[in-house]
């Protein structure tokens, strides 16, 4: 690993030692991953939110991780994270070669989860992204599916980067503990990592289209394709516009074996 990505990593970890996380911290392609259960992340999550400072978490996709190999400020985002979860299986796989057993953790079931743990401990969630109505919807669903559950608001998420700023300043009155941020990638990361300290919720993630599944206007693939591995494939069918997605997970693999880190 060159020792700019070592210094990184190094970095990234200070904060993974002190949640106890330090051993569960692996590179691929020079982005550092958390190998860690559902159960341990949000554990992680909640213990991030105790701290009452702003943090970003990354569920980190074998999209995002080729994406940042040409974004440089995708990668420096991902490496100045304080989680990220491996969120595809090919990031799993990855981290298999390197003798790191691991499970998905992605970014639909960590979000399903907080609005759980939102119900039982009252965290402040914010949504934002998506199309005009859908944070509503998916709010509304949410609070049927978990009653209690504390949304303090939602917006959409049609609007240039130059507004990143006025947008942060209608969220920042709501005191989110929680943001969940679902613009796809690089756009939700780079909108958190700009507007982190006008925001200061003590958690932001970037959920991609989390809030469509949420809705309902979006079907999650059956859990036998889910168990297949194949979720890829199912999304690229229901939607082809994400075919280009889907054409970065060869790229990815080859860089994988590639890699020497």
């Amino acid at each position: 690993m060159p020792l700019i990505d070592r210094l990184e990593f190094k970095k990234v970890s200070a904060l993974g030692q002190e949640l106890g996380t330090q051993d569960s911290r692996a590179a691929i392609l020079g982005v550092p991953i958390n190998a860690s259960t559902m159960d341990e992340t949000i554990e992680g999550v909640e213990k991030l939110i105790l701290t009452g400072e702003p943090h970003i978490v990354v569920t980190a996709d074998a999209s995002g991780i080729v994406i940042a190999q040409e974004d440089p400020e995708l990668l420096a985002i991902y490496r100045s994270a304080s989680w990220v979860t491996a969120d595809s299986n090919g990031v799993v796989w990855a981290l298999r070669r390197k003798g790191i057993g691991t499970e998905r953790v992605s970014g639909v079931d960590v979000a399903d989860r907080l609005f759980a743990l939102s119900a039982q401990k009252g965290y402040r969630i914010f949504l934002l992204g998506s199309s005009p109505g859908v944070a509503e919807e998916a709010a509304e669903r949410i609070r049927l599916k978990y009653p209690g559950c504390n949304i303090v608001g939602t917006r959409h998420g049609y609007f240039p980067s130059d507004d990143d700023a006025l947008v942060a300043e209608e969220v920042a009155p709501f005191e989110p503990d929680i943001l969940l941020v679902a613009m796809g990638i690089p756009r939700q990361e780079k909108f958190i990592a700009a507007t982190q300290e006008i925001i200061k919720a003590k958690v932001a993630i970037g959920v991609g289209g989390t809030l469509d599944v949420m809705s309902g206007r979006v079907k999650r693939a059956p859990a036998i394709i889910q168990k297949m591995k194949l979720e890829w494939l199912w999304r690229t069918l229901l939607n082809p516009k994400k075919f280009s997605k889907a054409k970065t997970l060869p790229k990815f693999a080859s860089l994988v074996l590639r890699n020497r880190e």
